[in-house]
This record gives structure tokens, sequence and C-alpha cells, in this order.
């Protein structure tokens, strides 16, 4: 069986009604970066760091999957998938895919600062997390004060959000090029190939494979040396289409 690696940007999300931060009119055009997404914002101004993320996290309660995200969760039924996003919301996982790496985190968890491999999973946007510790389910649950600025876990560690900040390094980035490496395949979406270094994945995959690329703007892609076969639509109507083409490839 034939493995196709996916990788997604914002874009992708964009079609659920999830704000882009990179557009003008995008999420991040109302705030600032250093106040919200940088660990000396963190530090310096808790408060309004965890109210951005408790927002963002009550707002995607009310998102759905569209179609991009439930085309390529099909492609299971013929193909080995992974997935790997930029993305930190769950709509991947709301759609059916079920393999996926977030290199960016996730906003529907929380972490300790001082131990970043005890991460919580939310219940809800903001009040109760379940325990997580190295990668296993705990039966136990910590009460996350009114407004979470002090939340703090089972052990009484703060807890921060679980997403990567701008300054950040991403754990994740190795164990993608792995995986991309593998690839029979890679169909990237939704991403400009402008965030770094998650765009050097396009740079991990093997010389011969086939590279599609769906997004309603061209990338560069001077510098990538496979036959690529691009898509110039936006993911939910792009990925609909060559999903369905890759399906009856199979």
């Amino acid at each position: 069986m034939k493995k196709i690696v996916v990788f997604t940007g914002a874009g992708v999300s964009a079609d659920s009604g999830i704000a882009t931060f990179r557009d003008s009119d995008g999420l991040w055009a109302n705030y600032r970066i250093e106040d919200v997404c940088t660990p000396e914002a963190l530090v310096h101004n808790r408060p309004t760091v965890i109210d951005f993320y408790n927002i963002r996290r009550r707002e995607l309660l009310q998102k759905r999957a569209n179609p991009a995200h439930t085309a390529i969760a099909s492609l299971e039924q013929a193909y080995e998938v992974e997935v790997i996003t930029q993305n930190i919301d769950d709509l991947h996982e709301r759609a059916g895919s079920t393999k996926i790496t977030h290199l960016h985190g996730e906003l529907s968890k929380l972490r300790s600062l001082s131990h970043a491999d005890r991460i919580y999973a939310i219940e809800g946007w903001q009040e109760a997390v379940k325990a997580v510790e190295a990668g296993q389910d705990v039966d136990c649950y910590a009460r996350v004060w009114k407004q979470a600025l002090d939340a703090k876990d089972p052990y009484g560690d703060l807890l921060r959000p679980h997403v990567v900040f701008f300054g950040e390094s991403v754990p994740n980035y190795d164990p993608a090029c792995r995986i991309a490496s593998t690839a029979d395949i890679l169909v990237v979406c939704g991403t400009s190939l402008a965030v770094y270094p998650a765009a050097s994945l396009v740079f991990a995959v093997r010389k011969d494979i086939p590279v599609y690329l769906v997004d309603p703007a061209r990338p560069d892609l001077s510098r990538i040396a496979n036959s690529v076969h691009f898509i110039q639509k936006r993911a939910a109507e792009g990925m609909v289409e060559l999903c369905e083409n890759l399906l009856r490839e199979a």
C-alpha cells in the first residue's frame, strides 16, 4: 500500500471559518505577536495571553471540519496516510484522520511550564483538564481556576497553552521530517511555504516522488526538485478534486 503524507497549513482551516494570521484581515491584525504569542508575553502579560487562547479555543468549539478535512481523511480508504499540520486546531481529528502530527502544538491542550511532557487535554474551552503524562492517559483531574490565569496541574506546576510560541523550537519538526521521508506521494495544502522550519518539510521527501500542491495563490516552487502538480484552488474545493483522483488511481 502506498503512503501519502499530507502537509497542511492555515488555508485548510480557513474554509471552516478559522481566521489566519497572515492575511490582511486575519487573526493577528487585531493583536501584536509580541503581546500574545511569545515566551516573554506569557511571563509579563499572562492574563492577556491566557485570555487570547481561551477565546480562540471557545471559537474553535463552534467550527466544523470542512470538505478539505474530510477529503484528506477519505484517503485512508486506499492509502497509508499521515497528516503533518501547522494548524493547532483539532479539525483533522474531527474529520476522521487517524495519524496526525501537530508541528505547532494543539489548542485543545495545556502543558506544564516546567515539564513539557506533562500534557493535559482540556474538556470544553476553559475549566476541566484530563491529565496525560508522557503520552499516557491518566485518570486524574485538576481544577482550572476561574479565567485559567493560575491554572495548575495535579503536580502543582503552572500550566500554559500547548502551542509553539514565536521564538521557541519546534519539537515535532524532526519527527515530521522522518515521516515526510517515507512518503510515496506528498500533498501540500493551504500553506504559503513561508513559515520555517515547517516549510522545509518539502525538502525531506525523496526526489523521485510526486508532489501535489493545492493553494489559491502560487507559492514559490523554484527550490523544489520534485515534479509538482499544482491545483490553484481553495482547500475545500481543490482537496476534494485531488483526493477523488488519488482514490481512483489507487
